[in-house]
């Protein structure tokens, strides 16, 4: 079936046809058409089955016929992540091509005026994350009574990032009968509360079951000591053929720690966090894009809808704290029906071993573990060791030391003491304090020297006696 059967314009289509698309995918085939109809549609889909284009194709062409008008968008497009809000705006530059559609990216991080100036002038499709959205609103900015399409896109990630209440505003605040589009990967129940609340008799959409791993990815378990992740790390990343790869960290501080060791052992790698800049973080996805950098670490800003077509690997340098996570995050890899790996490096700890099966039980399948992976040694000669190598011991730990260590210690607190007292009878200069408690016959015999309370040598001399 070709994209030609699903009802689309002809400038869409070619548009389509120039990106290089043959075959839509399942969800684009069924809601493509349900979107053109008219309806509320509630689409159920694991990331990377193409439901971005599934409602960006049917959009283009209802947003076609009309105009939009200063501060009243068409249609609104709600994004959890600043990301996902940019590539769905780059779908619809992509896409849409061939027709004139005005289009306003409401984003943090990006100038306030600017993006005025972009309402100012009318948009037809408005693409936003929710803060950013209301920030404008509540600044007198922006309308929200001309909305003929609103599109709710990642609802779980909305829900896990605590936007459920503002996405709950914003809809309160589309008073005209619109249509809706609600796509999510998992239906938790506080997303199943959202739809009832929000749709009018949806076409349900479900391509795969939720929360389910595509099956054309090969995933594998690791499991190392603690202090060997990093090691374990950069072994699977030289002896797998990696095109390019994403390392995901449960944290911001672990992104940069792994990013800083792999940049000290020359690979090729770049870091996203939600601590950096939003142009930063742009330019960085944009070189992971066009293979500027071969890895990148990321927290999970970049588990979600983050459309990278050709990755090849996915290396989870942390287990995810949350099951659903783990899906996403995978599903960076084996996209558009390619194949990919992903990598799981777990440790012995009881908290790894919960996370593991709350995976295993969430999927419904067994996590294999590589019981043939064993760590081998580096050798790279002029190569500092990486910190994460080192033993660590904390400050309290001092008085736990093995009885050697404390021996070597107090040894050289003994030598120490002999040189003093040593130093005390040779009187140093520095010590010419010390003098003055002495019983006389200690004193040495030696003439004074130095600046001390004694009586320096040249002002012994008779000033009437010639030098020799």
């Amino acid at each position: 079936m070709g994209f030609e059967l699903l009802g689309l314009s002809e400038p869409t289509l070619k548009a389509v046809a120039d990106a290089g698309y043959t075959e839509p995918t399942p969800i684009q085939t069924q809601a493509a058409p349900q979107v053109l109809m008219g309806r509320d549609v509630l689409g159920i889909a694991q990331t990377g089955t193409g439901k971005t284009a599934s409602f960006t194709l049917p959009m283009i062409d209802i947003l076609a016929e009309g105009r939009a008008r200063a501060r009243m968008p068409r249609s609104l497009i709600l994004e959890p992540t600043r990301e996902l809000a940019a590539q769905v705006a780059e779908s619809f530059e992509k896409y849409g091509k061939n027709h004139k559609l005005s289009m306003a990216l409401l984003i943090g991080g990006v100038n306030f005026a600017d993006q005025e100036k972009a309402l100012d002038r009318g948009a037809d499709v408005l693409i936003a994350t929710p803060g950013r959205l209301l920030d404008h609103f509540e600044r007198g900015k922006l309308l929200l009574n001309g909305i003929d399409i609103l599109v709710i896109d990642e609802a779980d990630r909305m829900l896990d990032m605590g936007f459920i209440p503002d996405v709950e505003k914003i809809c309160e605040r589309i008073t005209k009968k619109h249509q809706t589009l609600f796509f999510s990967a998992t239906m938790p129940p506080a997303i199943q509360r959202l739809t009832k609340k929000f749709l009018d008799d949806p076409k349900k959409i479900e391509v795969s079951r939720p929360a389910t791993a595509g099956t054309n990815i090969k995933q594998i378990l690791i499991a190392v000591g603690p202090r060997d992740k990093r090691k374990a790390l950069r072994q699977l990343l030289r002896t797998e053929e990696i095109k390019n790869g994403i390392i995901f960290c449960n944290r911001k501080r672990d992104v940069k720690e792994v990013f800083a060791s792999l940049g000290r052992h020359d690979f090729s790698v770049g870091q996203l966090h939600g601590d950096m800049e939003q142009r930063e973080r742009m330019e960085t996805l944009r070189q992971f894009k066009e293979n500027e950098i071969q890895l990148l670490v990321a927290s999970d800003v970049a588990a979600r809808g983050l459309d990278v077509p050709d990755v090849s690997h996915v290396f989870n340098f942390d287990v995810p704290g949350h099951p659903d996570d783990y899906v996403h995050r995978i599903g960076r890899t084996g996209r558009a029906g390619r194949s990919g790996t992903a990598y799981t490096i777990t440790t012995k700890s009881k908290i790894d071993g919960r996370l593991v099966e709350a995976i295993e039980a969430l999927t419904k399948a067994k996590l294999p573990i590589d019981d043939n992976f064993k760590l081998e040694r580096e050798s790279r000669p002029g190569r500092k060791q990486d910190s994460d190598d080192k033993p660590e011991t904390a400050p309290d730990d001092q008085d736990k030391r093995p009885a050697r260590g404390r021996g070597k210690q107090d040894h050289r607190r003994d030598r120490s003491t002999e040189r003093s007292s040593r130093d005390q009878k040779r009187w140093p200069r520095d010590r010419g304090d010390a003098r003055l408690n002495m019983a006389p016959d200690d004193m040495p015999k030696e003439p004074f020297v130095g600046m001390g309370p004694h009586v320096p040598a040249f002002l012994q001399q008779d000033p009437d006696k010639k030098p020799k």
